[in-house]
This record gives structure tokens, C-alpha cells and sequence, in this order.
């Protein structure tokens, strides 16, 4: 179990290096040695868990979407809302989602790697819960769900790069909260307008209020 546990944190660790690494350098650049001296582990406990560059790429891309967890809201599209407030906060500061969204739109990337994965993973998962909105008669009888998270999805990606090559992403809260004024009346009944936050802190309070849930499961009675 001990060995287990080394195992998975080695991996994690690799996972983490090598994100840092795709988002400064891009792919082409990239190489095994720079993911070994940021991470500081061996050539064999890389090689174990991931045994060429095109491998350690896929992992880093397929970690993308359990990057963006929130949680449940009884409004569905607040929920919606809050995945891409959220997504833009971890963006802040972890390296490993950094280095996917970097991979998703890096055209270097060779055939193996598939770096548009990310995009169909979340256009499934948000027409999930835009299925659910529906359900709930949160959506307009007009909107199309495939067409309205694809264009989300794309429109969100063009907000994320502009505000990374103006501010370094500083600004991406103020510009998701733009984002989403313009998007909610296309799609959102007029009565939910008036009760959806996109305020621009809605991704940090958003994240504060899942680290406070994860902590009172860890401290809970077993």
C-alpha cells in the first residue's frame, strides 16, 4: 500500500512538472529532461509511468476536465456559469491545468497526441448540464444545446488566450463576467437574468466554498 501511495504521488508530481513545462515552452520545445528537472525524480520513475513525451502530453491533457469540478447548484446554469468562473481561477495558479489548456491549442502537438479531446470532453459534459437547465425550464424553447456549448466552449478558449497574451490572465475574471452578460440572454429564461452571479469573484468564492466542503469530509467522524 506504501508503494501504492509513492507510486500515485510520483505520477502526480511528474503530472505537475511537466504541465509547468508544456505551458512555458509549448510542446515542440518541450523535453523529457526539463520534465525531470523540475519534477526531480529519475529517468526510470518517468519512464514507468509514462514512457515517451507523446504519453506524458495525453496525460496532461486528459486531466483537463476533473480540473473544472464545482459544486451542484439547484440552478443549473448558475452551476454552468460557475464551471467556467472556476476553470479561470485555477488557471491562476495550477501549473498542470496551465500546461493542458496550452496542449489543447498547440498545433505541434504530434497525431498521437490528441489535444482536441478537451474540447469534445467538455462540450459533453456542459451539454449534460445544459440538458439538465432544460429539464428544469431554465432555457429559452430556442436554444440548441450542442450549438450553444460548442460556441461557449470556443468563445470561452478566445477569452482565455486574449486575456493571457494582455494580463497575463489577470483580467480573465472581468472578462468571463463580460463574457457571460453577453451569453445569458441568448439562452436563459428572463426571469433567471436577475438571479445568476457572474460576478468577477465568482470563481474564487466558488473554489473557497469547495476546499471548505473537502475539509469538513477529511474532518468528519469515520
Amino acid at each position: 500500500m506504501a508503494r501504492q501511495e509513492r507510486a500515485i504521488r510520483t505520477r502526480r508530481v511528474i503530472l505537475e512538472a511537466a504541465g509547468a513545462v508544456f505551458d512555458e515552452h509549448g510542446y515542440a520545445a518541450t523535453t523529457i529532461a526539463m520534465v525531470l528537472e523540475r519534477a526531480e525524480v529519475t529517468k526510470g520513475a518517468l519512464y514507468f509511468h509514462f514512457p515517451s513525451k507523446e504519453s506524458l502530453a495525453q496525460a496532461v491533457l486528459d486531466e483537463q476536465l476533473s480540473l473544472g469540478t464545482v459544486p451542484p447548484q439547484a440552478c443549473k446554469l448558475q452551476e454552468l456559469v460557475d464551471i467556467t468562473f472556476a476553470f479561470g481561477q485555477r488557471l491562476l495558479g495550477n501549473s498542470l491545468l496551465k500546461g493542458s489548456v496550452r496542449l489543447s491549442v498547440d498545433q505541434c502537438a504530434p497525431p498521437g497526441v490528441d489535444h482536441a479531446g478537451p474540447f469534445r470532453q467538455w462540450a459533453d459534459h456542459l451539454a449534460e448540464v445544459l440538458e439538465q437547465a432544460r429539464a428544469q425550464g431554465e432555457l429559452l424553447p430556442t436554444v440548441q444545446i450542442r450549438q450553444t456549448v460548442e460556441l461557449l466552449i470556443g468563445a470561452f478558449a478566445g477569452v482565455q488566450l486574449m486575456s493571457r497574451a494582455l494580463t497575463d490572465r489577470e483580467d480573465l475574471a472581468q472578462r468571463t463576467s463580460v463574457l457571460w452578460g453577453h451569453f445569458l440572454p441568448s439562452i436563459a429564461v428572463p426571469g433567471l437574468l436577475t438571479t445568476i452571479d457572474r460576478a468577477p469573484d465568482r470563481g474564487a468564492r466558488v473554489l473557497a466554498a469547495l476546499d471548505a466542503d473537502q475539509i469538513t469530509v477529511d474532518l468528519s467522524p469515520r
